[in-house]
């Protein structure tokens, strides 16, 4: 494992989302505790025990000083929080602090005058601050072209393989590390047993995106948005993909592979014991760990061995805090003071230690070390392993694209045309690119660019 030291919106970005912008905010009246404090609204998705967690560190944050008081506030889903902040930013009255979800990034990204770069917010505060301080898979994904992070990496996870250990006891099998041993693995637990050798969630963002990243192969031109906006087009129907996808129908068919729908849908295919293995966040763990009746264990993705820079790195998923432009100036250093807060070792090693995501800081990391989570909990380090194998290339940091939730849809309907036998993967793939190229030229016409 490769240390981890080497390591006004625009008009033009609103109209990005045009009619879908309907939603206004009310707050409540804050309590007698927290009157005299400067309040900071912490908009974010996270609900059940995660939205708790959220809590608990907020709490902590305010009780450690008498000036601020952070105040999390649950606006629904990832989409939805999106989407609201951009309203309320176009009726003055923006939230502090905002968790947008990494295929949000571009489109903030493009919002120049909606957002105040986090590194220059640390600056302006005399906090330090370095990209240095993250883990390179999460500084790489959220930075400008200047290695600057614009937004604080927030919840962050990658894909991981999650195993029945008692159905590969019963099979004799160890997991798979290439994807030509999924297959041989997939027909052995069948062969003993299992109704279907494994499933995946989120089929683009595991089987298209960080099947990219993982193998070494470039996603779109440009490195994958990074260096441009216009003129970017998908590579996602070259080759290695199309192949790929044209090993998942054929084993769709045998039951090697089964599909079981979008986004995490799948997950209960395992849980169930139905399927051997889920390709899926490693943010799963807590869900499964709460559902399966069965021990099971955790393994890296398999690469495709026939690829020169396999295995590569993954990137992570998820989401990361922007600061909004628009605020009272006396907010800034309390939203400053917030961050830095949610950088500590503390803060990210409870954070990690109680909801399955990985520490984005060192500092983070390292206490969880000295804690022994690790010890107890190996399979933690899976997705640590992954993200920190080797070192980003530029076509590796991760995919910067507009319209990435767009862009998932049509990638899934054509995924799952294969899956149900009414396309080859190139028939598929060259439909998705044909499609997906024209939402990239929207995209950049939309910016100006």
């Amino acid at each position: 494992m490769q240390s981890f030291g080497q390591k006004a919106l625009s008009r033009r970005t609103v109209g990005i989302v045009g009619g879908l912008l309907a939603f206004s905010t009310l707050f409540g009246a804050h309590s007698a505790y927290a009157a005299d404090r400067i309040q900071i609204q912490f908009w974010n998705a996270m609900s059940g025990k995660l939205g708790e967690t959220v809590q608990h560190l907020a709490d902590e944050f305010n009780q450690s000083q008498s000036r601020y008081t952070v105040k999390p506030v649950f606006k629904g889903t990832y989409k939805q929080t999106m989407l609201s902040t951009i309203a309320a930013f176009r009726a003055h009255n923006p939230p502090d602090i905002v968790q947008i979800f990494d295929v949000g990034t571009a489109t903030m990204m493009s919002a120049k005058g909606a957002y105040i770069p986090v590194y220059e917010l640390m600056k302006k505060e005399q906090i330090p601050f370095s990209t240095r301080q993250f883990i390179p898979a999460a500084a790489s994904y959220y930075s400008n072209t200047r290695g600057h992070l614009v937004s604080l990496p927030f919840n962050s996870s990658t894909p991981v393989i999650f195993y029945n250990t008692a159905l590969f006891a019963k099979a004799g099998v160890q997991p798979p590390k290439t994807w030509a041993e999924m297959g041989a693995v997939g027909q052995k637990l069948r062969a003993t047993g299992a109704a279907c050798g494994f499933t995946t969630g989120w089929p683009a963002w595991v089987q298209l995106e960080q099947f990219s990243l993982w193998n070494g192969l470039h996603y779109a031109t440009h490195d994958n948005g990074y260096k441009a906006i216009k003129g970017v087009k998908l590579l996602i129907n070259e080759k290695p993909y199309v192949e790929h996808l044209a090993r998942l129908g054929a084993w769709s068919k045998s039951g090697v592979f089964e599909y079981g729908g979008p986004e995490n849908k799948s997950r209960p295919l395992f849980v169930s014991g139905h399927c051997a293995m889920y390709m899926g966040s490693s943010a799963s763990y807590a869900a499964i760990k709460g559902g399966a009746q069965f021990p099971f264990g955790i393994a890296p993705m398999p690469y495709d061995a026939r690829l020169s820079g396999a295995p590569q790195n993954t990137v992570v998923g998820g989401a990361s805090l922007w600061v909004m432009k628009g605020l009272p100036a006396s907010h800034y250093a309390g939203i400053a003071a917030f961050l830095k807060f949610m950088m500590s070792g503390k803060a990210q090693a409870y954070w990690a230690s109680h909801t399955g995501y990985v520490p984005v800081t060192l500092a983070g990391f390292e206490q969880l070390k000295r804690e022994g989570f690790y010890q107890k909990q190996p399979g933690a380090m899976v997705a640590i392993d992954e993200l920190s194998n080797k070192p980003p290339r530029a076509w590796t940091m991760g995919i910067r694209l507009g319209y990435m939730p767009q862009l998932r849809q049509i990638e899934r309907n054509e995924m799952e045309a294969v899956f149900a036998g009414h396309k080859s993967a190139q028939a598929a793939l060259d439909d998705a690119a044909r499609q997906g190229d024209k939402l990239l030229a929207q995209f950049a016409a939309s910016v100006g660019q």
